[in-house]
């Protein structure tokens, strides 16, 4: 914040208000967030009356920076709750000061902006998109730790999926059992809710990269199903995709699946601290030049703490012009997902950036799966 001259920040995002403070809520359909300062030790916690008392259960904050407002703000016509949010600025001594705003966050919006000028015109607003973000991208070894639970809750919900399909079986029957695994966790632990529903499409629909399941249809030979999902705990991920065929794969496909298992193994091989992520991309470029497949989107991107709908952290990006530096405690999900025209291809790995080269979280064969 001081470096880029902020003197207040005012975090919306679900799992940046998490980071933080550790509130954890289901209540972001209404407005909430922290408030920091940098002359603050603690940050200010705002959210709807009803769910004050969850910022008591689960944050870290003292009593005195918790505030409830009551419900005449809720999703109102009249008034709007950013009112009451530089009232309690005012109140603090906050409203005349610099404040950063995460304006391209799902949940803030341009009434949002347009209302916190009215009411603070002294105060200079400044855009913080992804601050808090970025910092997250290294995570400490206690979040290291949630990432392996959530692994191993991940290496569950896939072999349960990869179990489950085959031809005949409607494929809702499929998907309510990967849910539960998600939910079930292990033996040791359960799961949170992963921030993106089960991603699981069949026959054509795996042309597509963000399809879930049909839920009035069947498995049939011939199929391809995508499947990305993941394990949460804590709201730590660790996500995961395979791709499975019903039948005696078309030589197109075996041909596309080989191609990118090896050079997904090739460039996880090469993958470590100090590289950029534009560098990570252009390895894996080199390791299917051969290969006749043509990747154009990203291959990866940092991932970690998260609500819906997304557990990517919006900051690194394996592409080219990317030149963020890999630093040991980064987690990246190599994604190297291929959608021709008729089916796709998935197979990635959840990695951790080690002072030595990358760390798999998950232990999956890294193949196309094949069932009669």
């Amino acid at each position: 914040m001081d470096r880029q001259g902020m003197e207040t920040l005012l975090v919306v995002d679900p799992a940046n208000m998490n980071y933080l403070t550790g509130y954890d809520g289901w209540s972001f359909y209404v407005h909430q967030g922290v408030i920091l300062s940098v002359d603050s030790d603690a940050p200010l916690w705002f959210g709807r009356q009803q769910d004050a008392n969850g910022a008591r259960l689960t944050t870290w904050l003292p009593d005195d920076r918790i505030f409830g407002y009551p419900d005449k703000y809720v999703q109102s016509r009249v008034t709007h709750t950013m009112r009451y949010v530089a009232r309690l600025m005012r109140d603090q001594g906050l409203a005349e000061k610099r404040l950063g705003l995460e304006m391209d966050a799902y949940w803030f919006s341009a009434r949002m902006y347009l209302i916190l000028q009215e009411e603070m015109p002294q105060s200079v607003l400044l855009d913080a998109t992804n601050l808090v973000n970025w910092v997250k991208t290294v995570k400490s070894e206690a979040e290291i730790g949630y990432m392996r639970e959530a692994a191993r809750i991940c290496e569950q919900v896939m072999q349960t999926a990869v179990d489950t399909i085959a031809p005949g079986v409607r494929e809702k029957d499929a998907a309510a059992r990967v849910a539960a695994a998600q939910i079930a966790g292990t033996d040791e632990y359960g799961g949170s809710s992963p921030a993106i529903f089960p991603i699981m499409p069949s026959a054509e629909r795996t042309a597509t990269a963000h399809l879930t399941f049909d839920a009035d249809r069947s498995y049939a030979a011939g199929d391809v199903v995508l499947l990305e999902l993941a394990g949460a705990r804590h709201r730590y991920h660790a996500p995961l995709s395979r791709t499975v065929y019903l039948g005696d794969p078309p030589e197109d496909l075996a041909k596309t699946a080989d191609g990118v298992v090896t050079g997904l193994k090739e460039t996880l091989e090469d993958m470590g601290p100090g590289m950029t992520a534009e560098e990570v991309e252009a390895r894996w470029r080199a390791a299917i030049a051969h290969t006749g497949v043509v990747k154009p989107s990203r291959v990866g991107y940092s991932f970690g703490l998260n609500y819906v709908p997304d557990w990517g952290e919006h900051t690194v990006s394996l592409r080219p012009g990317d030149k963020t530096i890999l630093e040991p405690g980064m987690t990246i999900h190599f994604m190297p997902g291929i959608w021709l025209d008729t089916y796709g291809f998935e197979c990635s790995e959840p990695v951790l950036i080690t002072a030595s080269g990358c760390e798999k979280f998950i232990e999956f064969p890294q193949q196309l799966f094949v069932k009669g």
